[in-house]
């Protein structure tokens, strides 16, 4: 089918209490990987791209990737912009054909996250697409955007910022991070609840990659609708070559590491799913 927007299936997931897989992909191999995963599990899917990704590839490359993959796919599938750095990107997006985007005005103070996560969403909402933002700081790296120490949502500021802004859904901050972590992640799951509790969008969580199955499952009972993975799907298509190249160092045909990359993130992806229990909730 053909790609669909994000609105649908995030707030099947609110009223179904589970959670949507949002995977960021690198390239072809990992856009059939995680659609091929979808496709298994009936479930539906939105795929990912950060502004260093589409810096390497174009709006425009991942889009027509992405598009025609999703026509071939029986669920629905979403093509999203991941942590938008400014305005002028999220522009870019849209006029690509993204059916989903976010801006990422945490580095700003709160006013100043307000002013640039308005003017996104006034522009997408008139086109009928849905705007994620993100409040609070999300620990670790993320692209090239690094933060110093996690600063938790705080949910009156929540309730207040997605009622200035309009947006469609919203990222907290709880105590995860981007990439892998050094050490067990305290997680401030109750925030969660206290959030969902006040703000009527769906909630999302960033800094998944890593986490145990059981913090996951928690924060989806708790309200996240939408969880990130981005790192764990590098590591696993990286070290899928690095195993081929151990096994058979006289492989020299790129296709090989795309089989063995793609059969890796496939297998993460439908592991993922099951936690989020978004199995069969494709419609």
């Amino acid at each position: 089918m053909a790609l669909v927007t994000s609105k649908q299936m995030l707030e099947d997931a609110q009223k179904g209490g589970y959670a949507v897989g949002a995977f960021n992909v690198e390239n072809m191999e990992m856009v059939k990987a995680v659609i091929a995963a979808a496709e298994e599990m009936q479930a539906p899917v939105m795929l990912q791209t950060t502004p260093s990704t589409v810096k390497y590839g174009t709006l425009e490359t991942y889009y027509a990737i992405v598009a025609a993959e999703a026509k071939k796919a029986s669920v629905p599938v979403c093509l999203h912009l991941d942590h938008g750095s400014s305005f002028e990107l999220a522009a870019q997006a849209l006029r690509a054909g993204y059916t989903s985007v976010m801006i990422d005005g945490s580095h700003e103070d709160f006013e100043g996250n307000v002013a640039v996560t308005k003017k996104v969403a006034d522009m997408a909402n008139a086109m009928g697409i849905p705007v994620e933002a993100e409040l609070g700081k999300v620990g670790g790296k993320e692209d090239d955007l690094e933060a110093e120490a996690d600063t938790n949502t705080d949910p009156q500021e929540a309730k207040e910022f997605v009622e200035r802004t309009g947006v469609t859904s919203l990222a907290v901050a709880i105590g995860t991070a981007h990439g892998f972590y050094k050490t067990t992640p305290v997680l401030d799951k109750e925030r969660v609840s206290e959030i969902k509790a006040v703000v009527s969008v769906p909630l999302v969580l960033h800094g998944a990659s890593g986490l145990s199955d059981e913090d996951v499952k928690e924060c989806v009972q708790r309200g996240m609708c939408k969880v990130n993975f981005a790192t764990e799907l590098r590591a696993a298509y990286t070290d899928a070559g690095k195993k081929l190249l151990e096994e058979k160092p006289e492989t020299f045909d790129p296709k090989k590491f795309g089989v063995v990359g793609m059969e890796a993130v496939k297998e993460l992806v439908k592991g993922r799913m099951k936690v989020l229990g978004c199995e069969g909730k494709a419609r």
